[in-house]
């Protein structure tokens, strides 16, 4: 199985405890990456690929912040390393973004009126039974 890529630089100590989660989550991402893409939109084929990236940036931050697991040193590796994304774990510390499964979904140049994706818009204001899947990831809401 192909290494996860990263610099020359030795990792720090604690890499061998992440390091198999990290390179089954990018066997998964060769593989969506060569997927078959006939019958689906442009941007479906790349819904996939944003799931994959949000689940090892999602991992990394829980080890850090949430169960306190790897050390300063080593989150800093994985984010020179661009492991995992560090814009999106910046607004991941902020409150009303906690959930949020991409950085398109808040970009308001990407929206044809200059707002946020249909995905950051609480289930409650939306009318009943309404499926709500965004255009740029696919996420089915993640305004919480």
């Amino acid at each position: 199985m192909p290494k996860v890529r990263r610099s020359r630089k030795p990792p720090p100590d604690g890499w061998e405890l992440i390091e198999p989660t990290l390179e089954e989550l990018e066997q998964k991402m060769r593989e969506a990456e060569t997927e078959p893409h006939e019958g689906k939109r442009i941007t479906e084929s790349l819904w996939p690929i944003f799931k994959i990236h949000h689940q090892k940036t999602r991992y990394i931050y829980d080890l850090f912040y949430r169960r306190k697991a790897i050390s300063r040193e080593l989150y800093d590796y994985c984010l020179k390393e661009k492991i995992a994304d560090s814009n999106l774990i910046a607004k991941w510390k902020k409150a009303g973004y906690e959930n949020l499964c991409c950085l398109r979904c808040i970009q308001t140049r990407d929206t044809n009126f200059g707002t946020n994706c249909i995905c950051r818009v609480p289930k409650s204001k939306l009318e009943e039974g309404r499926i709500v899947e965004c255009v740029h990831c696919g996420c089915r809401g993640c305004s919480g």
